[in-house]
């Protein structure tokens, strides 16, 4: 059985036995606050703990790095949603020390697309379309330095 299949049947009977009810709120923020934050596995429930919050009181926003890589993108469009629609007030950014995009460069991640199967005529044409790879796959060098970007 796939994980998916597992993940699958787990909610089934975890509807079923209606434990969802134990989490249930509305769509706005108790604490009014977004919170963005890096995706690492070691974090995810960490980060509620460490800061006193639970399920109802913030809005969690996670990627890579806990970073707002285009002004346009994705992130920025969840925090003026946040922000805009469901009545969020302050934003927090918060990064950690050993993230894996610090230090992570562009040639790594193209290298293990290539090992995956993904030909380099591919990646090429994604340069010739004008899609800057360096500069979206590239990662940080400085936790604190990244942070004050994003702000």
């Amino acid at each position: 059985m796939s994980e998916l299949d597992k993940i699958l049947a787990y909610n089934a009977s975890f509807v079923d036995a209606e434990q969802y009810a134990a989490y249930q709120t509305n769509k706005y923020p108790e604490r009014k606050l977004a919170i963005l934050s890096c995706m690492d596995t070691r974090i995810v429930e960490l980060i509620y703990a460490a800061l006193g919050v639970k399920n109802g009181d913030v809005k969690m926003i996670r990627n890579a790095g806990a970073v707002v890589s285009h002004p346009w993108g994705s992130v920025m469009r969840s925090l003026l949603v946040a922000v805009l629609e469901l009545r969020v007030e302050e934003i927090m950014v918060i990064a950690h020390f050993d993230c894996g995009m610090r230090g992570l460069t562009a040639q790594a991640m193209l290298d293990a697309a290539q090992a995956r199967g993904i030909p380099a005529d591919r990646i090429e044409t994604l340069r010739h379309a004008g899609i800057d790879l360096d500069g979206w796959f590239t990662g940080f060098d400085n936790v604190e330095q990244s942070v004050r970007h994003t702000v």
